[in-house]
């Protein structure tokens, strides 16, 4: 791995562990076991290194999150999206949580964040209105839409709301895997008698996966 590549995956730790607000350059450098000028050799300062960060994140979902695919069975998909939503929000918790402070600070960051958001916006109503045309939810556009909003809402802000309530602010896996089941009973706030039991069957997945965390002997990891 890289000098570079080795700062952004130190950062990315060091963010989630403590907060991006805690963390400096100078800390970075420290855990590297690096001088501050071989840092800073390769990014200009911490808003830099976020830069980077973001375009990991976009491009998880880049990957991750492609159209959906009309000729391939829409629920396979939806888990498939599902697993993908839980590694992004594991990997990139620190975002979350301080998002719009680290985007206050970078106007180019938060140009780029809400453009592609709007790009993103549009692909989950089209898994939405998907969903709606295969017979598992009852939507209408207007709803498909005011179903997304609240879609990105709870994952915007999931985290950060677990370490709002939690004395220690620790976030585990199993507090991601508790997000997506939050997700899902949004679905079957508008779901059909069809769609029952395949979105049961999701929910179920995601409550065993959720258990098998709760009971490994290392959550945080």
């Amino acid at each position: 791995m890289s000098t570079k590549d080795r700062i952004i995956q130190a950062s990315i730790e060091l963010f989630n562990s403590h907060g991006e607000r805690a963390i400096t350059t100078n800390h970075i450098a420290a855990h590297l076991q690096i001088s501050p000028g071989n840092l800073y050799y390769h990014f200009k300062n911490k808003e830099d290194i976020i830069r980077h960060i973001f375009k990991l994140y976009r491009q998880h979902l880049d990957t991750q999150f492609k159209p959906i695919n009309h000729d391939e069975p829409v629920m396979a998909q939806l888990s498939h999206y599902f697993d993908a939503l839980f590694e992004l929000m594991w990997k990139f918790h620190f975002f979350y949580d301080n998002m719009t402070d680290i985007l206050s600070r970078d106007a180019e960051l938060k140009a780029d964040y809400i453009a592609f958001q709007q790009r993103l916006f549009d692909q989950v109503t089209d898994i939405v209105l998907a969903l709606g045309d295969n017979g598992i939810l009852n939507v209408d556009e207007e709803q498909a839409a005011e179903l997304t909003h609240m879609l990105k809402l709870t994952v915007s802000f999931w985290t950060p709301y677990i370490k709002a309530r939690r004395q220690s602010g620790e976030l585990n896996r199993g507090d991601i895997y508790q997000g997506l089941l939050k997700i899902i009973t949004l679905f079957m706030a508008f779901t059909t008698a069809a769609g029952r039991e395949p979105l049961g069957l999701l929910k179920q997945h995601y409550q065993q996966r959720q258990a098998q965390i709760q009971t490994s002997p290392s959550t945080h990891s």
